[in-house]
């Protein structure tokens, strides 16, 4: 008998594992399978925010309206989420638009880089009028780059492209242009006056001034020396300036007036 009760406290003596009931708290109930059978699954849950999100006032709807809206709203009047949108896109395209046109842009000029030494320099590959101011050029580069880390040829396709740049850059009236093309111009009258033959040099410095000077019609159109005056016709407006002007009063009759009443006098 006293092993049956021994072994009775000890089943109720909880073990290591076994958790010691909080005083005062209920046991936790078992979970009835009923419960479990009536939570929904996921499926269910995503299937209802879906219909939620797409009603009335839900979020899906209310982003669907903003991009139909957008057209007729226009830009300063559509969603703010939706201008951040198209301006991130804006950015995304032209960074890339960027890239490759970087990328092709190097490319043409390597290829127009490596196939400069295909121009002769210093030799009489020019004729007629544009020979007298070309072979000059032509000359002048191939004694003076010798000793640089590019080719002559180099040197006057850069040359070239340059002027080009003045001539198109001067006729769409860039400033910036117009300068570059004074500089080409003058830089390259230099050159013909100081490799042209001495027998001719005065005319071959003549003709390439005569050239630069006409081709600046249409690098340097629209300008002008004239000095231009700005003249600044003020005019004043009416000025209006009120006055109170009270009138004086009238005196009265020497009968009725009293010994003691003197009218107010202007000093």
């Amino acid at each position: 008998m006293a092993d049956h009760n021994d072994n009775d406290r000890a089943s109720n003596i909880p073990g290591p594992r076994q958790e010691r009931p909080a005083a005062g708290l209920p046991a936790a109930a078992p979970l009835l399978l009923e419960e479990l059978e009536d939570k929904p699954s996921r499926a269910e849950v995503l299937r209802t925010w879906w219909a939620d999100a797409w009603d009335e006032g839900g979020v899906l709807h209310d982003r669907w309206e903003d991009l139909r809206q957008a057209p007729e709203l226009g830009w300063h009047g559509m969603a703010n989420w939706l201008k951040a949108a198209l301006g991130l896109a804006g950015i995304c395209l032209v960074i890339l638009l960027l890239d490759g046109a970087a990328d092709a842009l190097a490319a043409m000029l390597h290829s127009l880089l490596t196939a400069v030494p295909r121009v002769q320099v210093g030799t009489d590959t020019s004729s007629g009028i544009f020979a007298v101011i070309d072979q000059p050029v032509r000359t002048y580069i191939a004694a003076h780059s010798a000793s640089l880390p590019i080719t002559g040829a180099t040197v006057y396709t850069v040359w070239q492209l340059v002027g080009l740049f003045g001539l198109i850059g001067g006729f769409a009236r860039s400033s910036g242009a117009r300068i570059t093309w004074t500089a080409w111009g003058a830089a390259s009258i230099a050159m013909v006056h100081s490799a042209a033959p001495a027998d001719g040099r005065t005319i071959a410095t003549g003709l390439a001034l005569l050239a630069w000077t006409a081709a600046s019609a249409f690098a340097l159109r629209g300008l002008t020396l004239r000095p231009a005056f700005f003249t600044h016709i003020h005019n004043d407006g009416h000025q209006i300036e009120p006055h109170i002007h009270l009138p004086a009063p009238a005196a009265p009759e020497a009968d009725d007036t009293p010994d003691n009443v003197h009218p107010l006098q202007k000093r």
